[in-house]
């Protein structure tokens, strides 16, 4: 009897056990609520703003990263916001950090975004130098101290041209270990960074305080690669599709705190790859 009830208790310790662990592997990956960065819709604003914002809330996302274009900030907020849509970064040109950073930080405000995010440094392409780091961690960290002052975090979105190799490392490296924390962080476009030769999760791991948003996209296997920071738009696939590691990158990004993730499409077919790419990231799991 005692040899019974000890295999029956053993046998519901090992059920519970592996109830627990499927209940665990149950939990989603993906934590953040969905977002999509503006210029996935860039053919769709210009035409009809507010129908392209109907469409986008349909589709359940309640974060966009961008603004309003031609319409004054405090327009696109309050229509985003109508819409159940926060705008918690935006974006801002090199030239305008270098020559007028208050005025990002007042756009910023209108827009009630606590991130500015820039994704391009100028240079030649293909060649992107020391010269154009060094002159890009200036540039950052000065705008990046007013906008500081503001409560807004200023991010350089990498492109992939920066993975140059210096020393040995990379430029990429260079910018990081070499800029101010307190005024420059910094958003990982995985794809951009895929296709300049850098790890996503490496760097994530490498670097989980300077991280802070993240552009989630995939590329089309076999894409060649290059220093160019650009490839077709077409080659931008549904997420989970592409070469990318999704659920490893997704899992660093969760462990380091990325504040903010948006979905970024660029092909011509972005409406059914950002619904698919939705799908994907609510199905993934832990």
């Amino acid at each position: 009897m005692i040899k019974n009830t000890l295999i029956f208790s053993i046998l519901i310790a090992t059920l519970c056990t592996q109830c627990i662990a499927q209940k665990k592997q149950s939990k989603p990956l993906f934590k953040d609520s969905f977002g999509v960065q503006a210029y996935s819709f860039r053919n769709y604003f210009p035409k009809d703003m507010i129908g392209t914002l109907d469409r986008i809330q349909k589709m359940g996302i309640t974060k966009i990263e961008g603004d309003g274009g031609r319409i004054p900030p405090e327009e696109f907020k309050k229509l985003c916001a109508d819409r159940g849509i926060t705008v918690p970064s935006t974006g801002a040109g090199f030239k305008d950090l270098e020559e007028n950073p208050e005025a990002i930080a007042e756009k910023a405000i209108a827009l009630g975004s606590k991130f500015v995010m820039c994704a391009w440094v100028p240079h030649d392409k293909g060649n992107f130098t020391k010269e154009n780091a060094d002159h890009a961690i200036k540039v950052f960290e000065s705008a990046g101290k007013v906008l500081a002052e503001k409560g807004i975090t200023l991010c350089y979105h990498a492109h992939g041209y920066e993975f140059q190799p210096y020393g040995k490392a990379t430029l990429m490296e260079y910018m990081i270990e070499n800029s101010n924390p307190e005024y420059l962080s910094f958003e990982m476009d995985i794809l951009w960074i895929h296709f300049g030769g850098g790890n996503p999760e490496a760097l994530l791991r490498k670097y989980p305080k300077r991280w802070k948003l993240m552009h989630v996209k995939d590329l089309k296997k076999g894409t060649p690669k290059d220093l160019t920071g650009g490839t077709s738009q077409e080659n931008d696939v549904v997420v989970g599709t592409g070469e990318l590691d999704i659920p490893g990158i997704i899992k660093a990004g969760n462990d380091i705190g990325i504040v903010h993730y948006f979905i970024e499409d660029e092909s011509s077919v972005v409406w059914d790859q950002v619904e698919k790419s939705i799908d994907y990231l609510k199905n993934l799991k832990e």
